[in-house]
């Protein structure tokens, strides 16, 4: 007998449902509508990352430290060890794909009596994390508009503290704004993003090059060899200050599991989520490697950076291009940051959205609770917009304050990603577990293990370059303070739990009672066996 639909329309229609159906063998009730398709979940994944801000931002560090050799060298290493954490986190999202994402595959990796306090930890690092990356991102965004401004007024222009926090706040609320429109049209939003992202990238890259004289290019020796390591640490040893070149690769190719976060509204989460993940740190890793090095390539005298502005990367095309052709290519890199922060708040709010789901706050779930409106977590999204302006503000008091808080990120999430990695290795085959791999999958052989192991000691590794002050002699404007906050964050969330948190707080819990509450008696008995089969 004809349905009398369209092929296509039916197709559809299956996909969701057996998304659905996945999701409730995992325990949970469908609270979205699935309207991100593949080509929204990868714009997603690229405009997280966001190549061409995350480098701009971070591109002082490494030239500055390290010197230009150490900006080449390190961004190819570091993306080739990101790549095995990315491939081990999309192995991990196709067999889980919840917004919990890694915080919800933490607690099902392990035996049930550890459940909870994993869990509680895990969830508390990377809610934290975002948060924390949110902020910072924010925060530079507001810095990179005032830096233009410095450009073209051509170095007479103050910005005061209050400037920047100021616009930094507005950007936040109205991104806010933003993330409170229905899921379709985030995903028609978040459709353009990627090619902003990577088209911005790659004018850059051609502009560069075709408005620096080839006599004025730097030797191959400056860019890749030992002409240019550079030790401007002030008291290093040579192998640190060309290691701190890590920490802009390993900032930029971030935050791998925000697809996870928005896979109850992605089609065919456990192919779409993983794959997009792939692409976006193979894609980041390649083309980020080719403008570092066009940067450097053209970068003038070392001593000249970072200028006025602050930026090396915007002085050093300021430099090629003149100021005009500079801040209007820097506008783009502006509007890549703007789109971060847009997909980091929504991928932020639901990992909210999960962990109130799961009573890890002491809320009764209140931010758990979808809009009649826009089926959208609205309560978690402006609970996270306003913690997320509280580290910016902090700044008025202390910029060492604010910056301590910032630097929480990229060590707190590694720690959180990391802990479902080991955990599916170690206790894989426990009965309690029996890890059912998804369509992504790297195979319990030697390909899968050594992406696992890999990734594992090199985020431990990073860790410590992480935990160590860029600068000597230390002082407390200059300390590295992201070891002592991420410690910090797990000490107090242990005592939390075990103070109070454990009363409310038992693992992930499963919610398929409410719709068990909302059927017939007729459905009761199937409903049962499916939330004991999850």
């Amino acid at each position: 007998m004809s349905t009398g639909l369209h092929p296509h329309v039916v197709s559809l229609s299956s996909s969701l449902d057996e998304d659905d159906r996945e999701l409730e063998a995992l325990g949970y009730v469908p609270s979205f509508k699935r309207e991100f398709s593949n080509l929204a979940t990868i714009s997603f994944a690229f405009s997280i990352m966001g190549l061409c801000s995350s480098v701009a931002t971070t591109f002082n560090t490494p030239l500055l430290l390290g010197g230009p050799a150490s900006v080449t060298w390190c961004w190819i290493l570091g993306a080739c060890m990101c790549f095995t954490l990315g491939s081990s986190i999309a192995e991990i999202v196709s067999a889980f794909p919840t917004c919990g994402g890694l915080y919800t595959a933490s607690a099902q990796l392990c035996p049930k009596r550890h459940r909870a306090k994993v869990g509680w930890v895990v969830g508390w690092l990377n809610i934290l994390g975002q948060v924390a990356g949110l902020s910072s991102t924010e925060f530079g965004l507001s810095s990179m508009i005032w830096a233009a401004v410095n450009v073209a007024k051509d170095g007479n222009y103050t910005v005061t503290p209050g400037m920047i926090v100021g616009l930094f706040s507005g950007l936040l609320i109205f991104h806010g704004i933003l993330n409170s429109l229905a899921t379709r049209y985030l995903a028609q939003l978040t459709k353009g993003f990627v090619f902003v992202n990577i088209g911005t990238t790659i004018l850059i890259i051609i502009v560069l090059l075709a408005t620096t004289p080839r006599s004025e290019m730097h030797a191959a020796s400056y860019v890749f060899g030992s002409a240019g390591i550079v030790n401007q640490t002030g008291g290093w040893n040579t192998g640190i200050a060309f290691l701190f070149g890590l920490l802009s690769v390993q900032w930029t190719v971030k935050d791998y599991d925000a697809t996870a976060h928005i896979s109850e509204e992605v089609r065919r989460a456990a192919y779409a989520a993983p794959s997009a993940i792939f692409i976006a740190v193979i894609g980041t890793g390649i083309l980020g490697w080719l403008l570092n090095i066009i940067l450097v390539l053209c970068s003038g005298p070392l001593e000249n950076l970072p200028g006025p502005s602050g930026s090396a990367f915007l002085e050093i095309m300021a430099l090629r291009m003149g100021k005009p052709g500079a801040l209007f290519l820097w506008s783009f890199v502006c509007l890549t940051a703007f789109f971060v922060c847009q997909t980091a708040l929504q991928a932020c709010a639901r990992t909210v959205f999960a962990f109130s789901r799961d009573h890890g706050f002491p809320d009764r779930g209140y931010l758990s609770k979808n809009s009649e409106w826009t089926l959208t977590p609205l309560r978690a999204i402006w609970a996270t917009t306003i913690f997320s302006i509280i580290p910016g503000l902090l700044d008025f008091a202390s910029p060492v304050a604010a910056n301590a808080i910032f630097s929480l990120t990229a060590m707190a999430l590694d720690l959180s990603y990391i802990i479902p990695i080991f955990l599916r290795r170690v206790y894989g085959k426990h009965p309690e577990v029996n890890f059912k791999p998804g369509p992504f999958y790297m195979g319990d052989g030697f390909v899968g293990l050594a992406a696992n192991s890999i990734c594992i000691v090199w985020t431990l590794f990073v860790c410590v370059i992480f935990s160590l002050p860029t600068v000597m002699p230390v002082t407390a404007a200059n300390m590295n303070y992201a070891s002592v906050i991420t410690v910090g964050v797990i000490v107090l969330s242990g005592i939390w739990f075990f103070a109070g948190g454990r009363r409310h707080y038992h693992g992930p819990t499963s919610n398929l009672q409410e719709k068990t509450d909302g059927q017939g008696d007729g459905d009761d008995d199937d409903l049962k066996n499916e939330k004991q089969d999850a």
